[in-house]
């Protein structure tokens, strides 16, 4: 238990201590996220805090985890610095979706064919047991890449992310050291500590956003512990066996995941991209209703929560049963959403004061002072 404490106390230390040099630099640097009619922010804002994130939670892992001991753990790695340079990419310069869809993949492939992160079994949903090769290798591709995405997604509001991440660590990490799998216990503990510290500034109003290299880092670390969750949660002889295995481990990123697919499949119905950015996310929804930030992440949480909760008391009943029902609950209250009539709002965005945006292609914009002449107005 020391152990995965000073891992979580080392990743928590150094990623609190980066990030307000991070703000300086970007003060500096004026590297800013600048609002448009498609983000919620109204005021230019640091979106480097993932290299915050990275910087705490790589280096708490590497000293705390042994690779000579679980080898595969450098495949993890490798794939967390291809994702990582990908989003910080995508967070100074706009990156178009096939780029980041093949940056995921690379990883994803890392993870697959060298890191074995692999689904072979349905452990009985669906009354599936073992998997086909080719499909194992189809689904877990699938999987990697929609757990990416589903954080990257849902990283919207101030602290909503971060918390989210943070309870889906703390519950793996948790289940990992009761079933004394201790390398996996400090990864999901590493990743918690440097959340942590990262939400302390970026609760509302955030000082700082994490960006798509923090939303992108969180959602391949939860990739890859939900498929070692699923994969040795009901072997036998494991310590802590855990029936319902696969509903349980779905349970956990519920709410990122039902929104991920959600969106995805409302966008394909119309006919665009899945990968189009909108405001028909769950936030927004919320936000539309009245609630601010805090509520709304609050609300997410505790719905998270709830049906985790849910399912653990219901996984008797299997995981097909149960994940219809989480779906139709899910349904539900979606729809209860779409139609309850929202409250009319303005939103009005500012500039710093005396600044004005710089039209670029880069989503981290220079902003500079500039002279009004008085004969123009």
């Amino acid at each position: 238990m020391l152990d995965i404490l000073l891992t979580a106390a080392v990743s928590f230390i150094i990623t609190f201590l980066a990030i307000p040099i991070i703000l300086t630099i970007a003060d500096q640097k004026k590297l800013f996220d600048i609002p448009d009619e498609r983000k919620l922010h109204t005021h230019a804002v640091a979106s480097l805090g993932g290299v915050g994130i990275f910087a705490g939670f790589v280096l708490a892992a590497l000293l705390a985890i042994e690779v000579s001991r679980s080898p595969e753990f450098q495949y993890y790695f490798a794939a967390a610095f291809v994702i990582f340079f990908l989003g910080l990419k995508d967070d100074l310069i706009v990156l178009s979706a096939t780029k980041k869809f093949i940056g995921q993949l690379i990883a994803a492939a890392i993870l697959i064919h060298l890191g074995n992160v692999r689904i072979d079994s349905m452990h009985g949903f669906l009354g599936i047991d073992e998997l086909p090769l080719a499909f194992s290798y189809a689904l877990s591709y699938l999987t990697i890449i929609l757990v990416i995405n589903s954080f990257n997604l849902i990283d919207g509001v101030d602290g909503l992310a971060a918390s989210l991440g943070i309870m889906t660590m703390l519950v793996f990490g948790t289940y990992f050291y009761m079933a004394e799998n201790n390398a996996y216990a400090l990864l999901s503990y590493a990743m918690c500590g440097s959340l942590v510290a990262f939400l302390i500034f970026n609760h509302h109003p955030a000082k700082i956003f994490m960006g798509d290299s923090g939303s992108l880092m969180i959602g391949l670390v939860a990739s890859i512990l939900v498929i070692r969750f699923i994969n040795v949660a009901s072997v036998p002889g494991i310590k802590v066996p855990v029936t319902s295995v696969v509903a349980v481990g779905i349970s956990v990123l519920f709410l990122p995941l039902a929104d991920t697919l959600r969106v995805f499949a409302i966008r394909i119905f119309n006919g665009r991209s899945p990968f189009t950015p909108d405001r028909n996310h769950i936030h927004h929804l919320l936000l539309a209703r009245g609630l601010n930030h805090a509520a709304v992440t609050l609300v997410c949480l505790s719905v998270n929560i709830a049906f985790l909760m849910l399912t653990w008391s219901a996984r008797s009943l299997g995981s097909t049963i149960v994940l219809i029902g989480m779906a139709s609950l899910a349904l539900s209250g979606i729809g209860c959403l779409y139609y309850l009539r929202p409250r009319k709002g303005m939103v009005i965005t500012r500039d710093r004061s005396g600044m004005t945006e710089l039209k670029t292609p880069s989503k981290v914009v220079t902003l500079v002072h500039e002279t009004v002449n008085p004969e123009n107005n």
